[in-house]
Order: structure tokens, then C-alpha cells, then sequence
């Protein structure tokens, strides 16, 4: 019996070594036909089995782009499950931009609190943005929660003055949802304060491929792009403390 044991030990190592083998061959000829055959294509980080019989690939990080076995097709865009109705693409990079809440730089936004705060979640939002306002309207909805806001203005010139203006208010929350929620204008002459935090938002959000507002994270490290419902983010709060 221990002879048996030792022996189908052994051959699961083999099988284990052989298809080890086989993997990184696989890669490699993947590796050398996109480099001669698209190599404007920037350094490959990684290459594993991807969904529908594909292969991903890995680049600059978190950017995602697909090939066929032998590296003979390269397709570009996302990729869906119609069974589950789920952007595999979008998951995929999300779990690999996902952040360490607790990380984040949190003096570098303020906070509004409804209720006791005791959920939390991070904004990253632009004053110009259409959905974010629509946004607010229905986070409006959601108590017990502390919302930590980043103002980040990428929309264009206007936005960082707007995001100015906001940042050196005497009361950030009420100035933001006065202009977001109720329509109000904002106030035409603030005093001046330091708003290099706004800079440091735009690299933040750029490190972590923030290219569109709103974007949320939850205390579990979820990313949701846009502009989503009252349901979806009670949704998320509760999830991210389960």
C-alpha cells in the first residue's frame, strides 16, 4: 500500500512538472509572435488562461487584452458572460485595482456623515459630472454612512476652479451638496487655501486608472464605476461588511 501511495505521488508530480511545462512553452510562443508581430504592444506582465478558450494578457499593470493560443490574434475590448450578464473584462480589472481602504489618503478628502456614519465608503467625484450629480441625488437616500469625498477634477479647467472653490470653503459638505443636490451657485469668492490636494487626487486616481466619475470603493476593497442606485449602493455597504 505505502508502494502505491509513493508511486501515484510520483506520477502526480510528473503530470504536475509536464504540464508546467507545457504552460510556459504556451506563454512563450505567445510572448515571441505578439513581440515580432505587434510590438508597439508594451511589455507583456503576464499571460495566464483567460474566459472563452482565450488567453489574457496582462500589461502596464492592469490593462487587459486577450490572444489566441498561438498569439496569432490579439483582441482589444471586453469580454461578456451572457449567461451571467457580467463584463468579465471590467471584473478582472477591478480585482486588479482594487485598494486597501484603509490606505487610502484620507486627509486629502472631506467627509460627510448621515447617522451614526458607522458605514463608510470613498467618492472619487468631478463638479462638472452629469452622473454624479444623479449620483448624490440618490446617496442622499442612504443613511448611517460616512462618504469620504475626493474632489477630482479631470472634465477640464472649469472643474478644478469649481473644485477650488469647494475645497476652500468654509463648510466643504454643505458647499458640495449645495451645488450638487440643490442647484445652487456657488460662492463667488472663497479666501485662498492650499488646493495642492487637488493635484494629488488626479495622480491618485490615475494610479489607481480612475478615468471616469463618479467611482466608489467600499471598506472591502470593491471598486463601482458610475453612477449607480440607492438599492445598489445599500447593496455594497452591506456586502462590504459581511
Amino acid at each position: 500500500m505505502p508502494h502505491i501511495k509513493r508511486v501515484l505521488a510520483t506520477l502526480a508530480a510528473v503530470t504536475t512538472l509536464v504540464l508546467s511545462g507545457a504552460a510556459f512553452a504556451q506563454e512563450a510562443v505567445i510572448r515571441k509572435n505578439i513581440a515580432q508581430r505587434f510590438p508597439e504592444l508594451k511589455a507583456i506582465d503576464e499571460i495566464r488562461k483567460g474566459p472563452a478558450g482565450l488567453y489574457e494578457l496582462r500589461v502596464n499593470g492592469s490593462e487587459i487584452y486577450y490572444t489566441d493560443a498561438s498569439g496569432d490574434y490579439l483582441v482589444v475590448g471586453n469580454v461578456y458572460s451572457t449567461k451571467e450578464h457580467v463584463n468579465l473584462t471590467e471584473q478582472r480589472v477591478n480585482k486588479l485595482t482594487a485598494v486597501k481602504f484603509d490606505k487610502l489618503p484620507f486627509k486629502d478628502a472631506f467627509t460627510i456623515v448621515r447617522g451614526n456614519g458607522e458605514r463608510k465608503m470613498v467618492v472619487f467625484e468631478d463638479p462638472n459630472c452629469g452622473y454624479c450629480k444623479r449620483f448624490e441625488k440618490e446617496l442622499q437616500t442612504i443613511n448611517n454612512v460616512t462618504v469620504y469625498m475626493f474632489l477630482y477634477p479631470i472634465l477640464g479647467p472649469d472643474s478644478l476652479e469649481k473644485s477650488k472653490t469647494i475645497w476652500c470653503a468654509k463648510d466643504r459638505g454643505q458647499t458640495w451638496q449645495d451645488w450638487m443636490v440643490r442647484e445652487q451657485s456657488l460662492p463667488g469668492t472663497v479666501p485662498m487655501c492650499d488646493t495642492s490636494v487637488l493635484q494629488r487626487n488626479v495622480e491618485l486616481g490615475r494610479n489607481y486608472k480612475i478615468s471616469g466619475t463618479p467611482t466608489l470603493f467600499f471598506i472591502d476593497g470593491t471598486r463601482v464605476p458610475g453612477a449607480i442606485d440607492a438599492k445598489q449602493i445599500e447593496k455594497h455597504l452591506t456586502d462590504a461588511t459581511l
